[in-house]
């Protein structure tokens, strides 16, 4: 039977010392870890344990003879007494009663209305054609014609009127997702 040589392991090369001048190799420690860390607790909880002794000092009665020389004159100064009910009364503030709305002021309150002015142009064209946008987006519309000062003639697109804040809040809402700012006017209704 024929061999290959070629493909047989050979055992691996074994180093000898450089020289031997070298040092032997220290043996490892034979003491498990666990041993270390117990013996460090043991050694730190008596090295607490002293430290308390230390500021553990012994009580002694004193002699009456000790504790009249100690014994300094009293000063009566009154401790300090919190009686809750009595700061109590002496800290109470009267709170002057405010009158409610009057029917008048209700009423003055309540005859205002909120509308939305969507834009304002010199031509009517446009004017219709923004009021238009608006009853598509089911907002209720009209165009209202101005003459400033100077005689000139604009047409404002209103939304509205409202009789709540919370419906003019719905209608802006709507505007703003269409990517209109409207701004808020009151009048009163009549």
């Amino acid at each position: 039977m024929t061999q290959d040589f070629a493909k047989k392991k050979r055992p691996p090369a074994k180093r000898k010392p450089a020289s031997s001048k070298r040092a032997a190799p220290k043996p490892k420690s034979q003491v498990p870890g666990w041993v270390w860390l117990f013996t460090g607790t043991i050694l730190g909880a008596f090295i607490m344990f002293l430290a308390y002794l230390s500021g553990v000092t012994p009580q002694q009665t004193p002699t009456p003879a000790t504790a009249a020389k100690h014994e300094e004159p009293s000063h009566d100064i009154p401790k300090p007494r919190f009686d809750f009910y009595q700061l109590l009364k002496e800290t109470e503030v009267v709170v002057k009663e405010v009158p409610s709305h009057t029917p008048k002021e209700a009423a003055a309150i309540e005859t205002q209305e909120f509308i939305l002015q969507v834009g304002s142009f010199k031509k009517n064209a446009d004017a219709d054609r923004l009021r238009a946008e608006l009853i598509l987006m089911n907002l209720d519309a009209q165009v209202e014609t101005v003459t400033v000062r100077n005689g000139e003639t604009w047409h404002r697109v209103l939304v509205g009127p409202f009789q709540s804040r919370s419906k003019v809040a719905k209608a802006r809402s709507v505007l703003v997702s269409n990517d209109i700012n409207p701004l808020l006017l009151k009048r009163k209704a009549g």
